[in-house]
């Protein structure tokens, strides 16, 4: 079973920068990419962004595109998503995920069996 952890999260204001990271440990010879998703409060979790394993972006929420950047650090097998201008409604806890080869959308979350335990981002505005 792989092991996320994900960390960076925190308090910041609306136009501030913050980046994400998920370190992933165990067996990910069969990952075939990752993601991140964000649940709010009284929301169902939500697609942010897909990546390939070997660092290819895939895909972005409408939501964030143009403002948020997915990658990935190969050699230290690390997730990351950089925030930029960030808005109170991108308040949430964030996680991230990973997954075999599936006919899934890649922005269900029934694409990935492994996920973090989350990371909370709070925007004051």
């Amino acid at each position: 079973q792989v092991q996320l952890v994900e960390s960076g999260g925190g308090l910041v204001q609306a136009g501030d920068s913050l980046t994400l990271s998920c370190a992933a440990s165990g067996p990910t010879f069969d990952t075939y990419r990752a993601g991140w998703f964000r649940q709010a409060p009284g929301k169902e979790r939500e697609f942010v962004a897909a990546i390939t394993w070997t660092g290819n972006p895939e895909s972005y929420a409408k939501t964030v595109r143009g403002r948020f950047t997915i990658s990935k650090d190969n050699a230290k097998a690390t997730l990351h998503l950089q925030m930029n201008s960030l808005k109170p409604e991108d308040t949430a806890v964030y996680y991230c995920a990973t997954g075999g080869p599936t006919t899934s959308s890649i922005t269900r979350s029934s694409a990935y069996n492994n996920w973090g335990r989350g990371t909370q981002v709070t925007v004051s505005s």
